[in-house]
């Protein structure tokens, strides 16, 4: 049980039909709930941290509590840096402990990422940590992730394959159709997979990654809904285009609004159900169930990961 890379995560999942998930972390409950789902499905797991979780946890408290997860579960777990802005960020998170971190140079010309990414990609190996890149531009909204659909642009495959044999990253974040955040898809949702199997062809061995996946389950929306405050409808990525996925060389699949919709949705229906309640424990306590149901169901019906430890 140890705080490991995802090498050997990605090296299994790359030769079978299913990926790992990379889940989001902000606080004791939510970390709770995910270690939890994964020990029970025997799944390998990612922890990840973003910019905004970083400013409301602060770093010293999330890598504890990922280490205490280690100690409780018994599980080996990757703590990785989502959506790293520069190189200092990357630095100071590898410096600190964690095991994997994101250089997201996708804002940048394509020459710009790869010397950014070429630049962090020397430090992190340098002290053995590896490295996930981004190529393309989703659109939506996560933390201070802020793309409009103008802006946003599928990734070339040949420059996939260029940027992968420049820069040595170790896995690849592509954009196919996905979003950030709640509010994806305004028309029918759509993956495309001609180009995804284009660029697994050309980069076969780099663990390729899909950002923007929740699913966005409708009941988890509507429950919100339901006991105060609205969220607008949204439409997700369908379950069985992230299964379809795990085919052709996507080995990682980050999920983070999915699982603020499922104790959000608890939280609210605790809070309007006990109107005279104060005790955190108790309205957190069962966020944090919620969270674990979740992750185990992507674990076992999306992700096909169950048993696979």
């Amino acid at each position: 049980m140890a705080l490991v890379t995802t090498k050997e995560m990605f090296a299994k999942a790359l030769v079978s039909d299913y990926a790992i998930g990379a889940f989001n972390v902000n606080n004791m409950e939510i970390v709770q709930g995910i270690v939890d789902a994964a020990k029970i499905e025997q799944s390998p797991l990612i922890l990840q941290v973003s910019a905004g979780a970083r400013k409301y946890a602060r770093p010293a408290y999330l890598l504890k509590l990922v280490e205490a997860a280690i100690e409780d579960t018994g599980l080996d777990i990757c703590l990785h840096l989502d959506h790293g802005e520069d190189f200092e960020i990357c630095k100071k998170c590898v410096d600190d402990g964690f095991t994997s971190v994101m250089i997201d140079g996708s804002k940048h010309p394509f020459e710009e990422n790869i010397a950014l990414t070429k630049e962090v990609v020397e430090y992190a190996h340098a002290h053995g940590v590896v490295v996930e890149a981004e190529l393309g531009k989703l659109a939506g909204v996560e933390d201070n992730i802020s793309v409009d659909e103008r802006s946003a642009k599928f990734t070339d495959p040949d420059e996939a394959a260029e940027f992968v044999e420049r820069t040595g990253v170790d896995s690849l974040a592509i954009a196919i159709g996905t979003s950030h955040g709640a509010y994806k898809f305004k028309g029918e949702p759509y993956l495309d997979f001609e180009r995804l199997k284009v660029i697994h062809g050309l980069i076969p061995q780099t663990p390729l990654v899909l950002h923007g996946a929740s699913t966005v389950l409708k009941e988890f929306v509507d429950r919100c809904n339901e006991y105060g405050g609205q969220i607008p409808g949204a439409q997700g990525v369908p379950e069985e285009m992230i299964r379809e996925a795990t085919k052709y060389g996507i080995c990682k699949v980050n999920i983070d609004t999915d699982l603020r919709l499922a104790m959000t949705a608890e939280v609210r229906r605790f809070l309007i159900e006990n109107p005279s309640e104060f005790d955190p424990r108790k309205y957190l306590g069962p966020g944090r169930d919620a969270i674990q149901s979740m992750v185990q169901h992507k674990i076992r019906n999306v992700l096909n990961a169950s048993n696979t430890l």
